[in-house]
């Protein structure tokens, strides 16, 4: 039984097209106002997940509830209280901020499409835009009126399909303070994203590959989780550095950050032996804290990734 802190509680899904299993026995529990980070390579199922949680494909296989609403049985009603976002930007262009805003509204049977519709626009701060065309504003701008959309029927629940892909640092600052506003007042946001520095913003994140989840957490628990032990190393001629610790025992990954290397393993032990005759050849070895990204470079490796 998902309790009223519960607004996704779903156990194996599973989604097939054709002979492809995309989505391999997912389960996932995301709690009121959280942020929960999807991560995974493109293709590795985080869309085909999201999709079937709002209702817009069925499962081939599990259960669970999204808002108290069974995700197969009750997925119409799923749809109308979920604000989904998808990857591209999806309105039209050729309508001002306003008559998107407005067309969207019918489509959720809003009744003060009016109100609703200046709400939306001052919520999101798009005054100055409201009589602009879509197709005319800057690629952050147009992420705000597409978040704007997915809020005007006030949602419990924002699904955001990697929706700062191709914005600018400063637009993608911006969304996540936006996005942190709406979690400070009880709303749930579940997004997927490429971005590390976005992932460390989460709450809560999981990460995906080939359909299958290989972990989630905390930030800290998910690096905890992965137990590798990292080291930084500066100096001369990193290239030929990498050359000859590529494939010793223990090293597990290798890699390059500016003029720097981070060289990575499960087996503390068996990398400092490897490593050792390296450290006293005009290269600075130190241990450091191991990163977001080694972590989930790591799970793709042993997942079967290049």
């Amino acid at each position: 039984m998902t309790d009223d802190s519960t607004i996704i509680d779903v156990q194996g899904l599973v989604k097939r097209f054709g002979h492809k299993t995309v989505v391999n026995g997912v389960s996932l529990k995301v709690r009121r106002g959280e942020i929960y980070g999807f991560l995974g390579p493109n293709g590795s199922g985080k869309t085909t997940t999201i999709r079937m949680l709002c209702g817009l494909l069925r499962p081939d296989g599990g259960s669970g509830v999204c808002l108290g609403w069974d995700i197969i049985r009750e997925s119409t009603q799923i749809k109308f209280q979920v604000g989904y976002m998808a990857q591209r930007f999806s309105l039209y262009e050729d309508l001002t901020v306003k008559e998107n805003l407005d067309f969207i509204a019918t489509l959720y049977g809003i009744r003060s499409r009016r109100e609703a519709v200046a709400l939306a626009i001052e919520r999101i701060r798009l005054e100055r835009f409201a009589n602009q065309l879509a197709g005319t504003l800057s690629g952050g701008w147009k992420q705000r009126l597409a978040l704007a959309c997915c809020m005007i029927h006030q949602p419990k629940l924002l699904l955001l399909d990697e929706p700062t892909a191709g914005v600018d640092p400063k637009a993608r600052r911006e969304f996540w303070e936006e996005v942190h506003k709406l979690a400070g007042e009880g709303i749930t946001s579940m997004i997927s994203t490429h971005y590390m520095d976005e992932a460390e913003r989460c709450h809560r994140l999981a990460y995906i590959a080939y359909g299958n989840l290989l972990t989630s957490g905390t930030v800290e628990q998910v690096v905890a989780g992965e137990n590798l032990t990292t080291w930084l190393v500066d100096g001369g001629n990193m290239h030929a550095l990498q050359e000859k610790l590529q494939g010793l025992s223990g090293v597990d990954q290798i890699v390059p950050f500016g003029n720097t290397l981070h060289v990575s393993g499960k087996d503390a032990e068996l990398m400092e032996k490897s490593i050792t005759p390296f450290m006293d050849i005009g290269y600075r070895w130190t241990r450091t804290t191991t990163s977001l990204e080694e972590v989930f470079i790591s799970l793709m490796n042993r997942a079967g990734g290049d």
